[in-house]
């Protein structure tokens, strides 16, 4: 008797779907502000840096794509940053992330903890969402890294923890945060011409990410303390 077989899937909804901040805000209920909530953090932007980024501006193919433009812009400036985090945190680059069938898809990056196991481990709580987008799409871009900050919500199972995301088409960079069910937009946009201010706010987001993991692991060794006192008592 021959064999059968049978393929079953399940119908998901990437990212990408989502079109706009309302769309995503409508479905899963998420508040909406307009606030600065970035508070500029001084980051020392290297000569080899500013040298790289002036070469790239003027001889090479840098926004014909939004893959072009994270290779040759964004990806640059969160690893220069990331560099002086990099003892806690892993900068991922279009790794799979999945919640459940309306909350799947591939983000461009993604800060993550790093993993006591190595670099090969994708491991939780996640920090920081980031998407590219060409030219103006940002109303996209938005709607696309808000549905994803809305599963890295879920998956750290943490929601008052703040998430915070970026999109950015490599000249223009917004900033965003979620913490429960508010998301907040900053008000002011930052610029790759201005890279002492674009740096500092990326660097304050880096910052708020460590100071976030360095209070949650604080307060998973004052459990772990309190819970050997009480067998050592009971003991």
């Amino acid at each position: 008797m021959p064999v059968q077989y049978r393929l079953f899937w399940i119908e998901t909804m990437p990212f990408s779907n989502y079109k706009s901040i309302s769309a995503v805000a409508k479905e899963f209920q998420i508040n909406y502000l307009r606030d600065n909530f970035i508070v500029e953090t001084e980051f020392a932007v290297s000569e080899v840096f500013r040298n790289e980024l002036e070469l790239i501006f003027n001889d090479g193919v840098f926004d014909n794509s939004e893959i072009a433009i994270c290779e040759n812009i964004i990806y640059p400036v969160l690893k220069e940053v990331w560099k002086n985090y990099r003892s806690n945190f892993l900068l991922w680059s279009h790794q799979t992330l999945v919640y459940n069938e309306n909350l799947s898809g591939i983000p461009d990056y993604i800060l993550a903890k790093r993993s006591p196991l190595g670099t090969v481990v994708f491991d939780k709580p996640y920090f920081i969402l980031v998407e590219a987008k060409k030219e103006s799409a940002f109303d996209e871009g938005w709607g696309q890294c808000l549905a994803e900050m809305i599963a890295v919500q879920r998956l750290n199972n943490e929601p008052e923890q703040t998430i915070f995301g970026i999109v950015s088409n490599g000249a223009m960079w917004q900033f965003g945060k979620l913490k429960l069910e508010m998301f907040t937009q900053n008000k002011f946009f930052y610029t790759i011409q201005d890279l002492e201010r674009l740096f500092a706010a990326v660097n304050y987001v880096f910052k708020q990410c460590e100071l976030q993991l360095e209070e949650k692991e604080q307060v998973e060794n004052d459990t772990d303390f309190d819970t050997d006192t009480r067998i050592n008592y009971r003991a």
